[in-house]
């Protein structure tokens, strides 16, 4: 725990919210509301930032580039993994997706305003990890200009998707889960576009957040219609949380390819997604309670229950792990052990043990509460997730698939210098969006976090 942290405001209290009990409702707008509009404390680092994001993000454009231009033989597949890197950053990506719509939809129809400081990072993570995870099948397209072809829509040359792709499916599954994010958390943030509006003292960001706001005037009838839309969206977002998770993963129970072939991949599949969303929820809340200063509304508490989340989501992880194993040991199916052996000894184990190492035995930190309350171990145990989360899908993707039925055809697979850089740059695609919403947009529910601590104080419920 760092000096700042050991004092007790910055603690939290014991209460729903875990906001100081007599903190004032003024000071949350204050400490959020005016970061757009009274930027300069925060400009140098915040251009750092930017600028690494964009640097990032020309690597991303030149990766691309050249495999349009090229085509997707510049990736380092081959006859055996058809998909190697390509389809594991898809479904890394896609699976750090789940954990914001979680967090945020599933803790708000629980009523937990603990929830208040946290949500709208990580709604906005989901949904620049699905642009990250859905620009992957575009690519592979080989002509991603016309991925529009991949919809069910009339048209004059009797053109009709191929539902037996699995590419169709990522179509309707990353589209709809993308529309659902945006829409949650465009919702979510138009009272604070509006109290931006009301904050700002210049006009053309008057004009920006009251278009953004919609004409919001914080009426009764707004309030209601806003509340019944906010929760008819969350209701939508946790099954899909859920049936998009559990769909990927049945894309590879239904082919015969030994090590896919298995009914623990659904649920194993949503731990493990909801797990690697977890990790980086933390490492976000931690990175944005140092730049802004926001020790007192990201209080040492919230770290604390996300800490006991990441331990709980990686043992559910860890469950899916050994059932897998167990599973193919028990079969007796001598296919099945060949494959299992090969991610526990085969060239590959690299992957199996990195995921062990850091999804189960470095995790268990976590039993103790100095190390959960402690950022500098909280945010090295979550990156090592984020790490071992990637190591696993390696594991799970790319070693069965060198391992086919027939022995003579058995190869392994190397990564090209494309297929590295379209992964890394991909980190810009999700840092530059990132940064411009920090330096633009309130990253903290602010009406929410003021409603927890009036309610907390005995006031109407308004």
């Amino acid at each position: 725990m760092s000096p700042a942290d050991a004092e007790p405001r910055y603690q939290g209290a014991d209460t729903p919210h875990f906001l100081p009990r007599q903190m004032p409702l003024g000071e949350v707008s204050d400490r959020v509301l005016t970061v757009p509009v009274d930027f300069a404390p925060y400009r140098r680092a915040w251009w750092a930032l930017f600028i690494f994001g964009c640097s990032l993000l020309g690597l991303f454009v030149a990766s691309a580039i050249v495999v349009v231009w090229k085509g997707v033989g510049v990736y380092g597949n081959n006859n055996l993994v058809n998909w190697g890197l390509p389809i594991l950053n898809y479904m890394w990506w896609l699976g750090i997706g789940h954990a914001g719509t979680f967090i945020s939809a599933m803790l708000l129809l629980l009523n937990r305003p603990w929830r208040n400081s946290l949500n709208r990072m990580a709604e906005l993570m989901t949904l620049l990890a699905v642009v990250c995870a859905g620009i992957y099948p575009i690519l592979h397209l080989g002509r991603p200009w016309l991925f529009y072809w991949s919809a069910p829509y009339p048209n004059t040359m009797e053109l009709w998707p191929q539902f037996k792709s699995p590419t169709s499916w990522d179509f309707f599954a990353v589209l709809g889960y993308l529309l659902v994010s945006l829409i949650f958390i465009y919702i979510g943030a138009i009272p604070d576009f509006a109290s931006a509006r009301d904050h700002a003292r210049k006009r053309r960001y008057k004009i920006f957040y009251g278009l953004l706001a919609l004409g919001w005037r914080g009426a009764s009838s707004h309030w209601a219609h806003w509340r019944r839309a906010y929760r008819f969206i969350a209701l939508l977002a946790i099954p899909l949380v859920f049936a998009v998770s559990s769909g990927y993963s049945f894309l590879l129970d239904l082919s015969p390819e030994t090590g896919w072939h298995s009914t623990v991949f659904p649920p194993y599949f949503v731990a493990g997604a909801i797990f690697s969303g977890f990790a980086l929820v933390i490492v976000i809340a931690l990175g944005l309670r140092r730049f802004f200063g926001w020790q007192l509304l990201i209080t040492v508490k919230h770290l604390d229950v996300l800490g006991i989340l990441l331990l709980a989501s990686g043992w559910m992880t860890a469950y899916g792990y050994f059932a897998d194993i167990f599973i193919a040991f028990y079969s007796g199916k001598e296919h099945e052990i060949t494959v299992t052996m090969a991610r526990l000894a085969g060239p590959m184990a690299w992957s199996w043990w990195t995921a062990i190492f850091f999804n189960l035995i470095c995790l268990q930190a976590l039993w103790w509460p100095q190390v959960r309350r402690n950022g500098k171990a909280l945010l090295a145990i979550a990156v090592g997730v984020l790490i071992g989360m990637w190591c696993e899908r390696w594991m799970l993707i790319v070693v069965p698939a060198t391992r086919d039925y027939l022995t003579a055809t058995w190869q392994g697979y190397s990564p090209t210098f494309w297929d590295w850089s379209l992964f890394i740059g991909t980190f810009g695609l999700f840092l530059v969006p990132f940064s411009l919403f920090m330096r633009l947009l309130p990253m903290v529910s602010t009406f929410e976090v003021k409603e927890a601590l009036h309610r907390y104080r005995g006031g109407a419920d308004d």
